[in-house]
């Protein structure tokens, strides 16, 4: 199964210093019928203008991935990381019992665009943790490069390990790529177009538009070169009543 998501009917939070598109329920965007696809509860993409940026917040009980599309994300947290990620590069924090952090973008005169990922994990109580990597930028031209993946999965090295079974994973085609990617029987996978544009099969995605696939593997193609992220999992219609997503929406800050 395939559907289409459009960008342009996504939920949108628009604050002068941040444009936000909410592909699920975030914030001031509430649709009861999209609040997650499986263990993916949120996939924001984030325009932060320069100066600008999240002030110290807290988090619990989430597996949180950040993706920077474009610009510098610099990220402080009460663990006392301190870090700046560029264009195509990853950090990585498991809220866990709690945690504080802040996200900024400190250039004086560019946009930063990153996404945030917030995976359920497969329990409650974890210790927090953080970790962030430096992906070379051509390491995904023409191919799946793993970026993160659950902690029992002994067949994946993505070097991001988050306590759930999902691997991540970017890609970059040139103009006229073809790439394939492997959804099995049990498995689904949320295929996001960050740049560019993509086609799989008759349906065409643009820029922040997203594909769901469900237990169907697919190819996928460009005219004009893309970036891709795909986040694969285990197949779970019953994820809303398993993790409790009414109460965590509250998990969810409002800016």
């Amino acid at each position: 199964m395939l559907k289409h998501v459009d960008h342009r009917k996504m939920g949108r939070g628009q604050h002068g210093w941040l444009d936000s598109h909410f592909h699920f329920s975030f914030a001031e965007y509430y649709n009861p019928m999209n609040l997650r696809f499986g263990v993916l509860r949120v996939f924001n993409d984030d325009i932060v203008k320069a100066g600008e940026g999240f002030g110290p917040h807290p988090h619990q009980d989430m597996e949180i991935i950040s993706y920077v599309v474009e610009g510098e994300l610099s990220h402080k947290d009460s663990m006392g990381n301190a870090h700046t990620l560029t264009r195509g590069q990853s950090q990585y924090m498991s809220a866990g019992t709690g945690v504080f952090h802040s996200e900024y973008n400190l250039q004086e005169n560019d946009d930063l665009r990153f996404t945030q990922i917030w995976i359920l994990p497969d329990r409650r109580g974890y210790e927090p943790n953080y970790g962030d990597y430096r992906f070379n930028l051509e390491d995904r031209v023409g191919k799946w490069l793993p970026i993160a993946t659950g902690y029992d999965n002994d067949e994946n090295d993505a070097p991001i390990k988050v306590h759930q079974d999902i691997n991540v994973y970017s890609t970059i085609l040139g103009a006229g790529g073809k790439i394939h990617f492997e959804v099995g029987n049990n498995r689904q996978a949320y295929l996001v177009c960050l740049e560019g544009d993509a086609s799989v099969g008759d349906i065409r995605l643009t820029e922040r538009d997203a594909l769901e696939v469900v237990k169907e593997s697919i190819t996928i193609e460009t005219e004009a070169g893309c970036h891709l992220i795909v986040i694969e999992m285990a197949y779970d219609d019953d994820c809303y009543k398993k993790y409790n997503l009414e109460s965590r929406l509250h998990n969810a800050p409002t800016w």
